[in-house]
């Protein structure tokens, strides 16, 4: 081990200070800490020079796998392209220094940006009204799911406790269901991995609530029949919510306000810049179609008689579901991107990352095994490899990637397949990226047969070898103190 691969607690000498505060000039301050609230032992903090500080969390740093380092193919919830001028314009002393409490005449500039970033979503998705208040995906499909049960309320229809979702569907769309109250009702896919119409019609009475679809869907397959699904589920009286996380290859050629959807959720930190991942930051905007706009939670950003943008509520909405509008620096990364690309451009970044990755699916199907002979739009699934004679699994697979210096794709999701790897290449890779990639897969087949225990105890170059994820997620060890004492001889 190397000494500055120590963690900081071996490195911490008595005496050893890394920090200095100014001294303070006043006498008994109103300003300071109560003494109920102080401290009667000193924290066991490491003590440290401060150049020890510096070089410890700069090596930690450098031991991270990012976007800024490393190709990173995650299916369905890829950083996409985070150019570095919107953190510059998030960090504007002008946008980072409001409180949320100001009066609406002081912060005009800030109630623009809400009101333009809406208006460029309702231009792009073909929804009526949006709303930037929940802070993240699943916050937004809640809300999108509280605006669907809102509006069967008002309506006295109260029968309408049934959501249908896909088998392929996210996660999420089920629990956020379970948590507005809904029932969910399973659709099975066919064979060619969209909804199963005749397996839907059954599914329709007078309880249907609602249908949370993702288009293109969670194999990145495009439903094509979703006009056709949308009367159907229209005609009993239901709507059609849309899981806008597979936004991204759509962006100005495809609106599913034109399909046929009623209410959707977007993830700015997916499809529109800002780089999201641990936990945040994200957003998750909802937009709706013109009957449903007054169920929108409050606030809401509308233009006032006197020419003004005033915060309002209304009497029809959903209640108030963020302590105040959202996540407003990624409202505003947002809204510099969209404005960066403009109507011509911001088309082009569905169309690449189609391109990208039908290129990656069309290089590596040989070896790896394609459950579904479609063209696909911006992700693929694989059902691992196509030899599996050695026992070679999906999670060899991801776990040797990192041995050749890319992140792994998701793996064992969608849970249609046992042995799944979900690859989205993204639409800003160049092709030599994508080559190495494609390259280091069919390398990874290769061992796979050859040498598969080499792919067993991978990954071989990293920090941190194979771990038992399942204890480490039970289990974790989160201080020194636990750390020394498991590292004792027994």
């Amino acid at each position: 081990m190397k000494y500055y691969d120590k963690l900081i607690f071996e490195l911490s000498r008595q005496g050893r200070v890394g920090y200095t505060l100014p001294r303070n000039n006043w006498e008994k301050s109103a300003d300071e800490i109560p003494a109920m609230l102080c401290r009667s032992v000193e924290a066991e903090l490491p003590q440290v020079s401060e150049l020890d500080v510096v070089r410890h969390y700069t090596n930690l740093s450098n031991m991270n796998f990012g976007v800024d380092t490393g190709f990173y193919p995650l299916g369905s919830c890829t950083m996409k392209y985070n150019p570095k001028i919107n953190e510059e314009i998030a960090a504007m002393a002008c946008f980072r220094d409001i409180h949320p409490l100001q009066p609406d005449c002081s912060v005009q500039g800030v109630l623009e940006v809400y009101d333009g970033l809406c208006r460029s979503l309702e231009a792009i998705t073909g929804m009526a009204k949006f709303t930037l208040n929940p802070f993240a995906g699943a916050h937004g499909e809640l809300t999108g799911l509280m605006v669907i049960r809102r509006y069967h309320e008002l309506r006295g229809d109260d029968k309408r406790t049934k959501v249908i979702v896909p088998d392929s569907a996210h996660g999420t769309n089920p629990a956020s269901a379970a948590v507005c109250g809904l029932n969910v009702v399973e659709v099975k896919s066919t064979a060619d991995g969209c909804i199963d119409i005749d397996a839907l019609r059954p599914l329709l009475d007078d309880t249907v609530a609602g249908i949370m679809m993702t288009n293109p869907n969670t194999l990145g397959l495009f439903e094509t029949r979703i006009r056709e699904i949308a009367d159907m589920v229209h005609a009993c009286g239901g709507l059609l919510y849309y899981d806008g996380a597979n936004f991204n290859p759509l962006l100005g050629k495809v609106r599913p306000g034109d399909m046929g959807f009623d209410v959707l959720h977007l993830n700015l930190h997916k499809t529109f810049s800002t780089p999201h991942g641990g936990g945040g930051p994200g957003s998750g905007p909802v937009g709706v179609a013109k009957h449903l706009a007054n169920c929108l939670p409050d606030m809401r950003v509308e233009h006032g008689d006197d020419g003004m943008l005033h915060c309002v509520s209304h009497p029809d909405a959903t209640g108030q579901i963020s302590g105040f509008m959202g996540n407003f620096g990624v409202i505003l990364r947002a809204y510099a991107y969209i404005l960066m690309l403009g109507k011509e451009n911001i088309k082009l970044a569905g169309r690449l990352a189609t391109l990208n990755a039908n290129y990656v699916k069309e290089s590596l199907k040989d070896c790896y095994k394609l459950p579904i002979e479609k063209v696909c739009k911006h992700e693929f699934v694989f059902d691992g490899l196509a030899d599996k004679s050695t026992g070679v699994t999906t999670l060899d697979v991801a776990k040797r990637l990192l041995d050749y210096g890319f992140h792994a794709p998701t793996i064992y999701f969608p849970l249609l397949f046992h042995q799944a790897i979900m690859i989205e290449p993204t639409e800003t890779e160049s092709k030599e990226t994508i080559d190495a990639f494609i390259e280091v897969m069919q390398r990874i087949a290769g061992e796979a047969i050859e040498m598969p225990d080499e792919l067993h105890t991978a990954p071989h170059t990293t920090p941190v070898r194979r771990l038992d994820e399942t204890t480490a997620a039970k289990h974790p060890v989160i201080t020194y103190a636990e750390l020394r004492l498991c590292n004792q001889p027994t």
